[in-house]
């Protein structure tokens, strides 16, 4: 936690001058701490513009958003003519947008709405790299690289000293909306067509926008596409789909109708398709909704040649696996590709009641040669249902994993399933970085001590003290 300023020890200049600190450290808590001590939101940083400014040309959303909140103007015009709000939809990404765009609808005027929508709009037609060109000059190749924003990803394209983001395909859709001009259907999912990717943010924002309008209308245009002859359209309406269950489920006023619909496309649709990557998205939406033909779907498509598909099917199978589903399950253990074989242990390592044949599986899936099967059928197996003692020892036997995420799910194992050699499992786990933090699992040595310790030094006459959450440590 950032300690608060003491503004009572530092003048005026000598706390704004903190604040442009924190700005450029990206430490969206010490900005929020001096904000709230006194430091002037729109405090200039050495170039002579507000510092709000400095976080987005550093797409550094969350510390833009404390410093909105905090008082910053984001319509501020600056020398150059522009805004800081205009600089972040120059700047290609969603997320700077988001944070300090506010409710431009109320706050801006036509001229400054439709100034913003044009830039939006110049820089997604033209393109990233193309508009740097442009308006740098520079010949020279440009360095584009993939980085994470928020739950998704976007290119970042340096050229001629200047960074954007390639995400104003989402920054135009999301100010459409927010002035009540939506885009046309086609049109969004052209968007999302024009980078093919449904990790990218101008993916998601157009499926979201569309998902999000919970409209009959909207929504049989939408699922319309999914006879369109172009793969990656049809892939848009699987996604769209699969947001769609959640969105038309919790906000829609006719949410069984939805579900009706949305059940019918889906299982016709998932004896139909043709092409692997979509079967695979059609299949994931399917797995989504308590569809009465998913058991047989599974079954249909458990030896299908892609594994993007053979991925997908244990997910169809309801609990407890029986019969064919079962068998299904048990081939797919033995999978060549390893993505397969972790979904196959997922399946697996969560039955209540595991077979002999079943425990022989999920044992060697344990010790399968590659991590993403090993970490998959230890997460399984540790937070499943079986606690028998062959299971119990086949974790306690994995703590001698190299990695340490699978040590770690061992050892939540065992803390469930209250076994006294818990302590040393975390033990041989080791320090956990910070990125475990919230993570539940950390917490499993705590726990165990407050079902087994405690209560044996309560009934002493002269006890303990009793074990703490490990606050992201294992020991």
């Amino acid at each position: 936690m950032t300690e608060r300023p003491e503004t009572e020890r530092h003048g005026p200049e000598q706390y704004d001058g903190r604040l442009v600190a924190a700005v450029r450290a990206g430490d969206a808590d010490a900005v929020r701490a001096l904000l709230e001590a006194g430091a002037d939101p729109d405090t200039t940083d050495t170039d002579g513009l507000p510092v709000l400014c400095t976080a987005v040309a550093a797409f550094a959303h969350e510390v833009a958003e404390v410093l909105v909140q905090g008082g910053a103007d984001p319509d501020r015009e600056l020398p150059d003519g522009t805004t800081p709000l205009l600089r972040a939809v120059e700047g290609g990404s969603p997320a700077v947008v988001g944070a300090i765009r506010g409710d431009v609808a109320l706050r801006l005027s036509q001229v400054q709405r439709e100034r913003l929508l044009a830039a939006a709009r110049r820089w997604y037609r033209t393109g990233a790299e193309a508009e740097l060109r442009r308006r740098t000059g520079e010949q020279g190749p440009a360095r584009t690289v993939s980085v994470p924003e928020e739950e998704f990803r976007v290119e970042e394209v340096t050229l001629g000293g200047r960074t954007v983001r390639a995400g104003h395909g989402a920054v135009l859709t999301t100010l459409e909306w927010a002035f009540g001009m939506p885009a046309p259907v086609e049109e969004l999912m052209g968007r999302a067509a024009r980078v093919a990717d449904a990790d990218h943010v101008d993916w998601s924002a157009s499926c979201w926008n569309l998902a999000g309008r919970l409209s009959a209308e909207t929504w049989l245009q939408v699922v319309a596409f999914h006879r369109h002859p172009s793969p990656v359209h049809r892939a848009f309406v699987a996604d769209f789909l699969r947001f769609g269950a959640l969105l038309h489920g919790m906000y829609s006023q006719h949410p069984r109708w939805y579900e009706r619909e949305r059940c019918r496309v889906l299982a016709a649709w998932a004896e139909e398709e043709t092409d692997g990557a979509v079967l695979a998205a059609v299949l994931d939406a399917v797995s989504f909704d308590d569809i009465p033909e998913s058991h047989a779907l599974g079954l249909l498509h458990a030896g299908h040649p892609d594994p993007r598909v053979r991925r997908m099917v244990p997910r169809l199978f309801d609990e407890p696996l029986t019969g064919g589903a079962a068998a299904a399950v048990r081939a797919l253990a033995g999978d060549p590709v390893p993505e397969v074989r972790a979904a196959a242990a997922e399946a697996l390592g969560s039955g209540e009641a595991l077979t002999d044949e079943d425990r022989g599986l999920v044992t060697a899936l344990l010790r399968d040669p590659d991590l993403q099967v090993r970490d998959a059928a230890s997460y399984a197996v540790a937070r499943g249902r079986d606690r028998s003692p062959a299971v119990t020892e086949a974790l306690f036997a994995l703590l001698d994993a190299d990695e340490q995420q699978v040590r770690l799910n061992c050892a939540y194992g065992l803390a469930l399933r209250d076994d006294p050699r818990t302590p040393e499992a975390y033990g041989r786990v080791g320090p956990l970085g910070p990125e475990y933090e919230d993570d539940f699992r950390s917490d499993g040595l705590w726990r165990w001590r407050m079902r087994n310790e405690d209560g044996r030094r309560s009934r002493q006459p002269s006890g303990g003290s009793g074990g703490q959450p490990s606050g992201g440590s294992a020991g």
